[in-house]
């Protein structure tokens, strides 16, 4: 397996990779972030994909449409230890908050995550295969009233806006805690049962990749050892899920936003997706831009908790879903996401410790902290999920 065979030197930097706990380097000094609007994308030059890029069996994504100006980051070379890779890491998590992550193998022999790979293909035919359920059955995993954010969403059965419009997209979304025998299960399809292995692989692999990253962002911000993986165990009960997400073609005449803008209310978000749809708002222009589906890589953006922590430091950017472009646009689009959240107790306020957040709290004149809420991951996602389905 890739992930394990991570060399010792990277075991020895970064905790928590495959449950394996170490301890840290002192951390590199570390330059603040840009934040002068204006500079902040001066050196992301937008994503170049080629043939090997592209997924061949749908309508190619257009090639004249302007895209998102996301870095590409690989694993292998994070997992290689490479400090310019982590460099460009930090920029894409302070700058955007979104990057491309590399998962396949590398050319020179350094290993990505081709077996994460292979469950993400894997589980988009289990997700077809919820989706092609009749309505009647769906809705009996639709757990809403009982204040639950897992299980299915239907079609239109959320707002996208504060006038209240209807989404256009279907969820189905599986418990991290369920699948890993950590909570008493919930009731789901039939068809799903004999899929509990494969999503139990794709959980533990997504999960490494972001204990990864936030081993990472906790050198870099120079935070206490293991603060921020300590916040996400993958043995604690957490809002941590995997959701399928179904948007069929809309009519071309009548072509609307299926998911309006929003901010992950997580920590880390890991997607998966073959058409076009996804739109970034890059900061300062606050211009909507594609991000173009790339082939054996995942798109990674930071969520609100994040944020939080490092009282703004770290950005979660606002995004939206919309119908695919040219020719994409004739077909369903499907989404495969494991959103990572910090463990329900966790309280959701700036963390004690880094130099560089308290010296983007002090060039704030102490307003990026503010009135700091207590409130925890749980409610705090309790109140969001269930927010735009009009539940509390």
């Amino acid at each position: 397996m890739a992930i394990a065979t991570a060399t010792q030197a990277q075991e020895e930097k970064h905790v928590q990779w495959k449950g394996q706990e170490s301890s840290e380097l002192t951390p590199p000094v570390t330059p603040p972030c840009t934040t002068d609007d204006e500079l902040a994308f001066a050196d992301l030059p937008p994503c170049t994909t080629d043939d090997e890029l592209a997924f061949a069996d749908l309508p190619p994504f257009p090639s004249d449409i302007p895209t998102a100006p996301l870095l590409r980051i690989s694993l292998s070379k994070l997992l290689a230890g490479s400090q310019e890779e982590e460099e460009r890491l930090w920029k894409a998590c302070c700058d955007l908050g979104f990057f491309y992550l590399d998962l396949r193998d590398d050319k020179d022999g350094g290993k990505g995550d081709e077996r994460l790979l292979e469950d993400a293909a894997s589980l988009f035919e289990v997700a077809k295969e919820v989706f092609d359920l009749p309505v009647a059955e769906k809705v009996k995993y639709d757990f809403k009233e009982k204040g639950s954010y897992y299980g299915y969403k239907g079609y239109g059965d959320g707002v996208i806006d504060k006038e209240g419009t209807k989404d256009r997209n279907e969820f189905y979304n599986t418990s991290k805690d369920d699948i890993l025998n950590q909570t008493d299960p919930l009731p789901a399809p039939q068809l799903l049962h004999p899929h509990r292995p494969l999503f139990s692989s794709f959980i533990h692999h997504s999960h490494a990749i972001v204990t990864l990253i936030l081993s990472i962002l906790n050198t870099r911000l120079g935070l206490p050892a293991s603060t921020l993986q300590s916040k996400h165990r993958l043995c604690a009960v957490s809002g941590d899920q995997v959701r399928f997400v179904k948007a069929p073609a809309q009519p071309a005449d009548d072509r609307q936003t299926a998911l309006g803008e929003h901010t992950d209310f997580g920590s880390v978000t890991v997607l998966f997706n073959r058409l076009g749809g996804l739109q970034v708002r890059v900061p300062g222009s606050g211009a909507w831009t594609f991000v173009r589906p790339l082939r054996g890589h995942a798109v990674v953006n930071l969520g609100d908790a994040v944020a939080k922590f490092t009282a703004g430091l770290l950005r979660s950017n606002i995004h939206r879903v919309v119908s695919p472009p040219g020719q994409q646009a004739a077909l369903a689009r499907y989404s495969l996401v494991y959103f990572a959240r910090p463990e329900d107790d966790v309280v959701l306020k700036r963390l004690r410790g880094s130099r560089l957040v308290d010296e983007k709290v002090a060039g704030a004149g102490g307003e990026a902290a503010g009135e700091e809420e207590e409130v925890s991951s749980k409610e705090w996602i309790l109140r969001r999920a269930l927010g735009r389905r009009g539940v509390g």
